[in-house]
This record gives structure tokens, C-alpha cells and sequence, in this order.
């Protein structure tokens, strides 16, 4: 196997000259010890950002044979200057793409008018949870891939202004977006799913000390001032709580459906339903709640362990009268696909194991809520996969 990586490694592309690392003969280690990788290069001449693309390519790469958890890359520099003088000459994204301005926000307080359509989307569906650590922004992003697969194109808005995460999720995290002729901006796009997200506007540790308003109004300019043209679904992440954010979306524009996140345990469960209320009460409709995080499935001996507690969100949905869209347990590549902006469902290695048939039964069930009549348990895409019968 040893041999494998090697030629692999001697593939990854250097940012910084367009040649491969193996040409280069950049590499000084290449070992296993033990199921551990250990993977030591010369970056000389390159960047810190430089870096950080190369070794996300690296696990990219190299996560169906190693697994990410058992990659260790080093580094040595003989010249430390040379990284330094590497980031003065960094090509600006205007010196790569002068025919497209930068996009910019125009920061200043949202308005609220007649609700709007937004121009090219089919459907938008609003996704919250009430309290923040449920894991919705993960669910968000491997929700639209696992869409994308029945052959929808899908869109997604990152509406957590003051912990945006999908930059990172989707492995854009030094992405600038520019804007089009028509002065509109151009999503980011990423294994199919454009998307867009106050955190490519923003340095990663700058905090954000905005007030309620002022975040409506970046909400608004997601939802009316990019280029969503031909989205079938169009997926918003929102933050916690059920403020400004939600608020100012549902008073703007014609939302189809939302899904209420939650895991098991009560103390999430008191949020979700606060939050799931909020909609109602702005008559939103809701297509159901799932249930995250609803075990851990242990790697070695793939047994199931409930440490969240059991059937929570299964028993609040018969009490609220609404749909339970399906479970999503735990699995390790779920949090490390996250880490590395590999999303879980872009990776198709993973396509027998428990949480991509979750996601898989979810995305059919948010399919057969706006396509009822259409979609059957013995014809849709997503029942052939797991072998629905009549």
C-alpha cells in the first residue's frame, strides 16, 4: 500500500508553481507506523494558505486508504523568508479574474416589504434547531448533496452570521465571491451545491458585533442579490434562537417548508419545539423534524450507543402532530468530513454504511412532502438505492 500513497502523493498539485510535489521532489518521508501515515515535504517557496490547500488535498486523496485520522503531515522550510516573500506574490483573485468585480455587502439595516419570490428557486426550505451543537449546519450541507443525487440542483445559504461554517464545511474557506454583469452575486460553488455565506466576507477570527437589524439586511441580500437562477431547492441554514434572522426571512420571502433539527436528549428537545412553534405561529409549513445524532455507531464493532438518549424526537412529533423526516446517527467520518470540507455524502466510499442510508431516507422524505403524487416508495430514486420494495 505503502507504494500506492507514493504515487499519490507524487500527484498533489503545489498552488504555488502548477508542477506536482513529485516532480518537485519535495517529499523527505513517506511511512507508515502502524495504521498511522506519516508524510514530511519541503515548502520552501510556499505559502501558509498555499499549505493549507495542499494538505487538505492530501487528505482529500489519501481518506479511503488511511483514513483521515491516521495522516500525519510535516513540514520543513530551509528558507523561512521564502514563505513570506511567497505571500507577497500571491496572485490577488482580481489579478486572476479582472473581467469580474469582487461582490461586496452592502451593511446597513434589512427592511421588510411584500414577500418575494426569489428569482430562479423552485423551493426554499428553511432549516433550525432552537439551540445551537445539534450538528444542523453538517445536516445542511450533506442534506443538499444527498438532494443533488436524485438530480436536483441545490443551493445553499449560510444565514449563521456569527458562526458561519460552511466556507469550511465545502472546503472553501479562502474562496472571495466576485459578481456577475449584472452586478448580482455569483455563488460559491463546491461538489455541485452553490452556496454563499457571510464567512467569506469576513476573516475567520474577526468577530461580528452586529445588531439584529443589520443581520436582516445581509439575509436579504443573500436571498434577492445573488444568483440563485435554476435552484430547485434552496436550503437555509439559520442560526440558533428564533430572532432577527428568522424573522426578517420569513417576512421577505416566500418560504416552502421547514425541518426542525434536534438530538434526543430533553434539554434540545425544550429548544426545538420552541422553535418549530415560531413557525407555526408565522404559518409556516413544517415538513418534519429529524432526529440527530440519535447514536454513536462504534467503528470497530458497529454497535450503537445512545449517548444522547433514545426516541426523543420520535415521541415530540407525536405529541406536536408532525413528520419524523428520519434518523441520522453518529459516525466519526461524519465530524472529520466536516473538518477537511469533504462532506460526508460527496464521498461515495462511505455509500453501505448507516448514516449515508439515513440521509439518503431523509432526502426522500422532504422529496415526497413537495412531490406527493409523484413520488413512491417503488419508483423514487433514492428507494431503488436502498431497495424499497412493494
Amino acid at each position: 500500500m505503502i507504494e500506492q500513497i507514493k504515487e499519490i502523493l507524487n500527484q498533489i498539485p503545489n498552488p504555488a508553481s502548477g508542477s506536482t510535489l513529485g516532480k518537485e521532489q519535495r517529499w523527505q518521508l513517506v511511512t507508515m507506523e502502524g495504521e498511522k501515515l506519516i508524510a514530511q515535504y519541503n515548502r520552501d517557496g510556499i505559502s501558509p494558505s498555499e499549505k493549507r490547500i495542499i494538505e487538505t488535498e492530501i487528505q482529500k486523496s489519501l481518506s479511503s486508504l488511511v483514513g483521515i485520522d491516521n495522516i500525519l503531515i510535516k513540514t520543513t522550510s530551509s528558507q523561512s523568508q521564502d514563505v513570506f516573500k511567497s505571500l507577497e506574490h500571491t496572485p490577488s483573485v482580481s489579478e486572476v479574474e479582472p473581467q469580474s468585480p469582487p461582490a461586496q455587502l452592502k451593511v446597513g439595516h434589512g427592511t421588510v416589504g411584500n414577500k418575494k419570490n426569489v428569482p430562479g428557486v423552485g423551493k426554499i426550505i428553511a432549516i433550525g434547531s432552537g439551540k445551537g451543537g445539534v450538528g444542523k449546519s453538517t445536516f445542511t450541507a450533506n442534506l443538499a448533496l444527498t438532494l443533488a443525487k436524485s438530480g436536483h440542483k441545490v443551493g445553499v445559504i449560510d444565514a449563521d452570521i456569527y458562526g458561519p461554517s460552511m466556507p469550511m464545511i465545502f472546503g472553501k474557506r479562502n474562496e472571495k465571491p466576485r459578481s456577475n454583469s449584472e452586478r448580482k452575486i455569483i455563488p460559491v460553488d463546491s461538489f455541485g451545491i452553490k452556496f454563499m455565506s457571510f464567512g467569506f466576507f469576513i476573516n475567520e477570527n474577526d468577530p461580528v458585533i452586529w445588531r439584529g437589524p443589520m443581520l436582516g439586511g445581509v439575509l436579504n441580500q443573500f436571498l434577492f442579490d445573488v444568483d440563485w437562477s435554476d435552484t430547485d431547492y434552496l436550503l437555509i441554514d439559520l442560526p440558533p434562537g428564533t430572532g432577527d434572522i428568522q424573522l426578517s426571512m420569513i417576512q421577505n420571502a416566500h418560504v416552502d417548508g421547514a425541518i426542525i433539527i434536534s438530538t434526543p436528549q430533553d434539554i434540545a428537545l425544550l429548544d426545538a419545539k420552541k422553535g418549530l412553534e415560531m413557525f407555526k405561529k408565522l404559518n409556516l409549513p413544517i415538513i418534519g423534524m429529524v432526529e440527530n445524532m440519535s447514536a454513536f455507531i462504534c467503528n470497530h464493532c458497529g454497535t450503537e450507543h445512545h449517548i444522547f438518549g433514545e426516541g426523543g424526537v420520535e415521541k415530540a412529533v407525536q405529541e406536536l402532530g408532525v413528520n419524523l423526516l428520519g434518523k441520522v446517527p453518529l459516525e466519526i467520518e461524519l465530524r472529520t468530513g466536516s473538518d477537511i470540507g469533504v462532506p460526508y455524502m460527496s464521498q461515495e466510499a462511505y455509500s453501505n454504511h448507516p448514516v449515508w442510508k439515513s440521509f439518503l431516507n431523509v432526502g426522500e422524505n422532504v422529496n415526497r412532502f413537495f412531490n406527493p403524487e409523484t413520488l413512491s416508495p417503488k419508483t423514487s430514486f433514492f428507494s431503488k438505492i436502498l431497495g424499497h420494495k412493494k
